[in-house]
């Protein structure tokens, strides 16, 4: 590395600038949408209103059947396994292709907050929504006056 003396300073050369620039992932906020291992990992918007939590993951090109949500104390735990295979059978040659496709996400629920029983899930037009209901009393209660005696 070659080094340049500005105003007493040192200050890196030029191409290790752009090594740096050219490393960076500008786009990676924290909230990226992959996993340690390079693949992908769906999107998911949360929403809370009075009544429940709405979760929407897009998950594409796949069928309610590839999906497993489970509930484990106040963990819900999504998971997918996708499995493509393809043969292709000629007089000269045989080719077999596949592609293997899963992920998993998990998110802590509190048991104070969430009515664990009533979850519903549905997987429609490429999104798997979750409603999962507040209890009775997590839900805010709209203001009321409060007489002074």
């Amino acid at each position: 590395m070659n080094l340049i003396k500005k105003n007493g300073q040192n200050l890196a050369s030029f191409p290790v600038l752009f090594d740096d620039f050219f490393s960076r992932n500008f786009f990676d906020w924290g909230q990226s949408n992959f996993a340690p291992s390079g693949t992908t990992v769906p999107a998911v918007n949360i929403r809370e209103t009075n009544d429940a939590f709405e979760v929407e993951m897009a998950a594409p090109g796949m069928k309610k059947e590839d999906f497993k949500i489970e509930l484990e104390g106040n963990n819900l735990l999504i998971t997918s396994e996708k499995k493509n295979e393809t043969e292709e059978e000629n007089s000269r040659y045989f080719r077999k292709e596949f592609s293997y496709q899963s992920f998993q996400r998990s998110f802590t629920l509190s048991k104070d907050v969430v009515d664990a029983d009533k979850i519903i899930a549905k997987y429609e037009h490429g999104v798997l929504q979750l409603m999962i209901p507040k209890k009775e009393e997590a839900k805010q209660k709209p203001p009321r006056q409060i007489k002074i005696s």
